[in-house]
């Protein structure tokens, strides 16, 4: 649990932290595109509580007791799939969204970039199903009837990172400057 400020309150579980309308918690989400500069989006599985079988970013999920953000991210990014790769920090927000009377997101959410061309390797547990999409066939889904098919943070997010992020993303900025920041 933390404050607005990212100052650490104490422990529950993820299940607690999303109980009612959720108790405020650190989480991440990972937005990795290919050399074509396109997004690695997945669909979460059918087993989530939250959300199953929206569309979503690349990868999301909540640093563990005493562990790091960034070894978070890279051992999240892996679990999920099986991708190395390195990863720019690009803003942080908080947001809070309610699934159902039950469960709620409410978390202060890191957002990092990533590029990558290794061949994706999904975990079937976490991911339902996954596909490269370019940006403006992204707009185009996100614009149309279909948009309530993707989840809420990923909308804020993607929103934010078209307003003010559009250029950490384009194919000249390489991934050597991502690995040293």
């Amino acid at each position: 649990m933390v404050d607005e400020a990212d100052r650490e309150l104490g422990h529950l579980s993820k299940a607690e932290c999303h109980r009612g309308g959720g108790i405020l918690h650190r989480a991440f989400s990972l937005f990795i595109f290919n050399a074509d500069d396109e997004l690695l989006l997945q669909q979460r599985s059918e087993s989530k509580r939250l959300w199953p079988l929206y569309w979503s970013n690349s990868c999301c999920s909540h640093p563990r007791r005493g562990e790091s953000m960034h070894a978070a991210v890279h051992r999240r990014l892996f679990e999920e799939l099986g991708l190395h790769c390195p990863l720019r920090y690009l803003f942080k927000f908080r947001y809070q969204a309610q699934f159902d009377p039950q469960t709620a997101e409410h978390e202060l959410c890191s957002v990092f970039i990533g590029r990558s061309s290794e061949a994706v390797n999904a975990n079937r547990s976490e991911i339902a199903d996954w596909r490269w999409i370019s940006q403006p066939r992204l707009q185009q889904e996100l614009s149309a009837s279909g948009a309530e098919r993707f989840t809420p943070w990923f909308v804020l997010e993607w929103a934010r990172i078209g307003r003010y992020h559009i250029d950490d993303i384009r194919s000249h900025e390489g991934t050597r400057q991502w690995a040293s920041r």
